[in-house]
């Protein structure tokens, strides 16, 4: 999504992504819309409200504005605390007021003021309404990620929706190359005058060093870890970190999340996925991996995770295109929304690089701090990225519940090593000197 703030255009975009918000949960039942799996999780109906409250908050609210509910800025705010308390965080499933048909109107009457004042805005403002995109897109892949964890709890394993696109037979998966980089030093991150949309930890463009290194062709597959697990990649101390370890005992982890083990030896693995439990597909990239398992089975291969700046760098030149989001509606209904195998010759992009971007998001080895120069934005929006530049790793390159046109080479997402509800997964790498 990369406008100009024209008000036109912005108006489109606005209606648009408005919209694939309540296809992602057309497919939902009320009582879905309500739950909480977990702490990091929320409900489907938090988000399409929240999502709101970010419109009214930061776009409509000033003098002589009066809010659409008593109390619903308490409710749905997240976590800016220059704008006000908010409800905590980890009881948003025990609201079961407002409804999602009174969230539904709430939404209705935002949009009816955010477009009606569009032609109006002022340049600054239109960036306000902008960012609020993207902050709906990020929320729209919560929505898909949220429910998937949701839903697995559930012993019958009931399926997001009726019925996703069918696949033909998986081809065999290409032969993992490494593709080499010289190194040097190299420009990373977004540049303060650069086209388009960009969030504020993306930049300021620095230079880093580089040295010599290489990038796996392709991601991790599932067939590929399980020959991690059939070696006991997870009873194996020295090829973890020691948080790592403690996790793998803590949790009692022995697969990646949402697979299911088979019965009898002779069974297949499944997994869960949005279309309902699926066959395990060996030739498909592997997900729902912490930092800690990614790390583990790169040692196991005797390589490493990439470095961001790595990633970035041999990114930087790639189209942004693969398994992502569609960015509307109507093309919900052709989406994978799980991760698909790796194209037969992805040496057919001159780069020799496959999926990097789409499919999983790919940790990487770079704990999530501020890049040189780098300073918030003054006020509430500030506390949009900033203040989380601690204690988190960096994924690269959006997946299969990312929509298209949010993602590109500069974005930075970001988690806890522990983190496994999101579509996460892994590129080895290996340095080239020594």
């Amino acid at each position: 999504m990369h406008l100009r703030l024209e008000p036109t255009a912005l108006a489109g975009a606005y209606m648009r992504v408005r919209a694939l918000s309540e296809a992602l949960a057309a497919t939902l039942e009320p009582e879905d819309q309500c739950i909480q799996s977990m702490p990091d999780a929320s409900p489907t109906k938090w988000h399409l409200a929240h999502t709101s409250w970010f419109f009214e908050t930061f776009v409509l609210a000033g003098p002589g504005y009066a809010r659409y509910r008593e109390g619903w800025d308490f409710l749905f705010n997240s976590y800016y605390q220059t704008v006000g308390s908010m409800h905590a965080r980890a009881q948003r499933g025990l609201l079961s007021r407002p409804t999602v048909a009174e969230i539904l109107a709430y939404r209705r009457a935002v949009d009816e003021q955010v477009l009606h004042s569009l032609p109006h805005m002022s340049a600054a403002k239109r960036g306000l309404v902008e960012l609020g995109l993207h902050h709906e897109q990020q929320h729209q892949e919560l929505i898909l990620t949220d429910i998937k964890h949701a839903l697995s709890l559930n012993p019958l394993a009931p399926a997001y929706r009726d019925a996703g696109p069918t696949t033909d037979s998986v081809a065999q998966l290409p032969a993992l190359r490494w593709v080499e980089d010289p190194g040097g030093l190299v420009a990373i991150g977004r540049a303060t005058d650069a086209a388009g949309f960009g969030f504020d930890n993306e930049g300021p463009r620095h230079k880093q060093w580089l040295e010599p290194f290489a990038v796996a062709s392709r991601p991790v597959s599932c067939g590929e870890y399980l020959a991690f697990m059939a070696d006991d990649g997870y009873a194996r101390p020295q090829l973890w970190l020691s948080e790592g370890w403690d996790a793998v005992q803590r949790e009692g982890w022995r697969a990646p999340a949402y697979w299911r083990a088979p019965g009898q030896a002779n069974e297949p693995w499944r997994v869960f996925t949005l279309d309902g439990l699926q066959l395990l597909d060996p030739s498909a990239p592997v997900c729902h991996v912490s930092f800690y398992e990614a790390d583990a089975y790169a040692r196991w291969r005797g390589a490493r995770l990439p470095r961001e700046a790595e990633w970035e760098h041999i990114a930087q030149a790639l189209e942004v295109d693969g398994n992502l989001l569609p960015n509307s509606a109507p093309e919900l209904v052709s989406a994978p929304l799980h991760p698909v195998p790796t194209p037969e010759a992805p040496s057919a992009d001159p780069s020799g690089l496959a999926q990097m971007f789409g499919d999983t998001w790919e940790w990487t080895a770079s704990p999530y701090q501020a890049y040189p120069g780098y300073r918030p934005p003054e006020g509430a929006i500030g506390e949009y990225n900033g203040k989380f530049m601690c204690n988190q790793l960096v994924l690269r390159g959006g997946s299969c519940a990312t929509p298209h046109d949010h993602v590109r080479a500069s974005y930075r997402n970001f988690f806890h090593a522990s983190t496994r509800w999101q579509f996460s997964g892994l590129r080895l790498a290996k340095d080239l000197n020594g």
